[in-house]
Formats: structure tokens, sequence, C-alpha cells
């Protein structure tokens, strides 16, 4: 997540520096063509507009669904935020008198659900776009600290070698640690330290945590549609190449009667850019926020928000020596 103001000129700049010169070659070579003579080459501008009217939406349409995953996404951990607070609480007021050391092994097992949940979200998928030449160069002005330790090393922290052992042969580690909350709680409802009405209450917020996580998994697991996603592309390359076509001869009548008769076609370079490159760099914004899960500066900050529940949870149980806050890295937090 960006916590500044915005984003920087220089840093759009550089984050688009690439599509730019490629966008710049592909005006300069049909003006090239243009001047040397080959005036055929150049397209009316009426049908190209009518498809950059249908890129417009396109396009429109992909960004708004971007937005919608990734405000889900904030939306699931706001609801992991409230539900952790609620669960802390009512766990501490039930069986604190009774078991007390069995509260904290359940607030630390928490602590190390939160951690394996954001690991598995973390994990790169095919359709990501961390690999990339452009978001691995921008991911070197943060920290992603899923990629700066392992799952075994942060749960240690935790949970008894024993059951880290049981929980690192799982595929679903996060799960498993709800599984082993649910066998804790029911054991202790058997043991006779906590009532019905108790049992419930907690056992109603597993089950809460278990929805949260479903739900992030399913955003993670599940890309924007394939077929959304290409016809957007198709089109939208198919307008960059055509736009410095269609506004050829706009640029070569410009300067009729005046003393830049002959030079205003080169206009044509740098006006196409400006379009062309507003259409690539909403297209690139809208697939850079598609999936909130993968590492980029426009993930939601689940490890920060993560290390705030640990914080607000250990601060329940009257704690000193609370864990740091994390803090943002060049305007980078994750």
């Amino acid at each position: 997540m960006h916590s500044g103001k915005r984003f920087g000129v220089r840093e759009f700049a550089m984050w688009t520096r690439r599509s730019i010169y490629v966008l710049t070659i592909l005006a300069a070579i049909p003006t090239a063509l243009y001047c040397l003579g080959w005036t055929f080459v150049s397209f009316p501008w009426q049908p190209i507009a009518i498809m950059g009217t249908a890129v417009a939406f396109i396009v429109g349409f992909k960004n708004n669904a971007s937005y919608s995953r990734l405000w889900e996404a904030r939306q699931i951990y706001g609801s992991i935020i409230n539900n952790s607070r609620s669960f802390g609480y009512i766990l501490r007021d039930s069986l604190s008198e009774k078991n007390p050391e069995k509260v904290k092994e359940m607030f630390l097992r928490h602590y190390a659900w939160l951690t394996a949940l954001r690991f598995q979200l973390r994990e790169p998928r095919a359709w990501e776009h961390m690999n990339t030449v452009q978001f691995d160069e921008y991911s070197k002005k943060y920290d992603i600290p899923e990629r700066l330790s392992k799952l075994d090393e942060e749960l240690k922290n935790y949970i008894s070698d024993q059951e880290l052992q049981y929980i690192m042969s799982k595929k679903n580690r996060a799960t498993q640690l709800t599984a082993t909350q649910s066998k804790e709680l029911s054991e202790a409802y058997a043991r006779g330290e906590i009532n019905d009405f108790q049992w419930t209450q907690i056992n109603q917020q597993l089950v809460k945590f278990t929805d949260d996580q479903g739900k992030a998994e399913r955003i993670k697991n599940f890309p924007y549609p394939r077929n959304f996603l290409s016809i957007t592309t198709y089109l939208l390359l198919l307008f960059i190449v055509f736009v410095p076509f269609g506004l050829l001869k706009e640029f070569d009548k410009l300067g009729e009667g005046t003393l830049l008769e002959g030079y205003t076609i080169w206009f044509n370079i740098p006006f196409s850019l400006l379009v062309t490159w507003c259409f690539h760099t909403l297209d690139s914004v809208g697939e850079a926020s598609v999936n909130p899960f993968e590492g980029s500066p426009n993930d939601v900050p689940i490890t920060q928000i993560s290390r705030t529940i640990e914080i607000d949870m250990r601060d329940m149980l009257d704690e000193n020596n609370l864990p740091s806050a994390i803090t943002p890295k060049n305007n980078i937090v994750l």
C-alpha cells in the first residue's frame, strides 16, 4: 500500500518508461514513412475514434473490477481485525480465571494463524505480475516481509516444536491452526472450564476466521477472468498501433499556409504518444491492482495489519515489550 499523498511524477515516469519507449517507436514509424512519401499509410481517424471509445469502455470496466477486488480484500482484512479483537477479549474473559496459560497459548496460535495466512496469500501465482521486470524493479524500493523470512522461522515464535512440525506437514497451514484452536476449545469445554454460552461465542469467532480466510483465498486463487483480460489486451493493442496512422493527415494539414508547413507532421509523434500512453497507463494501473495479495506497492498491507492485531491482543493480556509496528519504506507498506 502506498501511504503517501500520491505516486510522484518521476516514479510514474520510471514505472512506465519501457512502454513510453515502445509507444514512441510505434508513433515514429508511420510518421517517418509518411514523410518519405508513403502517404497511403494514413488511415481515416473516424474508425479509430470509434475503436477508442470501445477501448475506453472495456478498460474502464477492467479498472472498476480491479478496484472491487482490491477493496473487497481490504474489507476482508478489516473483518479479520474486528473478529480478532472480539475473539481476544471473549476468550480472555471466558477462560483466564480457570486456565490463563491456555488463553495465552490460544492467543499465540492466533498470531501463528495470521502469519500462516499472510504467507499463503503472498505465494506467487502464474497470472500475477511480480515476476515481470517492471514490478521486480520497483519492488526494490520496499520490503516484502514474506520474502525476507521463512514461515517455519516465524511460526516457531508462537507454537511448540511438536505443533510446528505437525502444522508444517500440512498443505493449508492456516486452516490446520484454526482446526487446532477448535480442538483446544472443545477440550476446555469438556473439562468444564467454559460453559455452553462461552463455547458457542468463541466457536462463532473461529467460524468467522474460517469465512474470512476463505474469502481471501477466493480472491487469491481466482484471477480476473481471462476472457475479459484478453479482449482488453487485444483491443488496446490494435488501438495503440492504429492511432499514429489515423492522425497523420490531421497533423500534416495543421501547418498548411504557415511557416510550419511540412513540419507539423512531426507533431504526430508526441501527440500519438500522449494519447496511447493515457490508455496504456490506465490499463496498467488496473492490472497493477487486480491481485491485492501478490506483494505489489498497491497491495492490501496484510503484514502491517497482522502486526497491529498482534499488538492489540498482546495489550489485552497486559504484556510488556510489545512488538513494534511495521512502518512504510519509501511510502510503501505491506
